[in-house]
């Protein structure tokens, strides 16, 4: 039996895997980026909403940016060669 961690990871692979395709879909809806933006934010508001204020929902998708902006960050260049 997977460890519980190893059981989460394969949760959210498949969570991933589930909203990239709906992103997917989503761009077959609409060319404009914006819109797909803001409707899956407002999802994440949604998933939230009946436990959460809209300040503390904010922090918890701002920190999630933070995390996922480190790990989408270009490579640093090699250093140049004399």
């Amino acid at each position: 039996m997977p460890a519980a961690t190893d059981q989460n990871f394969q949760d959210y692979k498949r969570a991933e895997a589930k909203a990239l395709e709906i992103m997917r879909e989503m761009k077959q809806t609409t060319p404009r980026t914006v819109d797909i933006e803001l409707a899956l934010l407002v999802a994440v508001f949604e998933l939230h909403k009946t436990k959460l204020p809209g300040a503390a929902i904010s922090k918890i998708v701002q920190g999630h940016l933070a995390v996922l902006a480190e790990h989408y960050a270009q490579p640093a260049p090699p250093p140049p060669t004399a």
